[in-house]
């Protein structure tokens, strides 16, 4: 726009714009306020649904974990050691057991060496 128009126009006008564009910024951080707390509510919801977070239950959609109702035979609890309830004791003896397994290996990689 060049000066004549500006000279052109009426003091409202340019205050209105000026205005509108000092504006502008507040509804952009507005914008990526209300994004920030969708995301947060999102990421809770998911936290609580792998049971990573205290006060909720997990997933409906996980079932029952253990022998299912065609099991042949009965289960005996001190057979086995009972199943971790919480995912992080479920991680914990997945390690172990991973661990275990390399040890393994690697003990019978030595013998065969020898």
């Amino acid at each position: 726009m060049d000066q004549k128009e500006q000279a052109r126009r009426s003091e409202p006008q340019l205050t209105l714009i000026g205005a509108f564009d000092r504006e502008r910024g507040w509804v952009g951080l507005i914008a990526i306020l209300i994004a920030l707390v969708i995301v947060a509510v999102l990421a809770q919801t998911v936290l609580k649904t792998y049971g990573l977070l205290p006060g909720a239950e997990t997933s409906a959609r996980a079932g029952l974990r253990g022998p299912g109702v065609a099991a042949p035979a009965e289960v005996d609890p001190t057979a086995a050691t009972p199943t971790p309830s919480t995912p992080l004791e479920r991680a914990r003896g997945l390690e172990q057991q991973v661990q275990r397994d390399a040890q393994e290996l690697g003990k019978r990689v030595d013998e065969q060496t020898k």
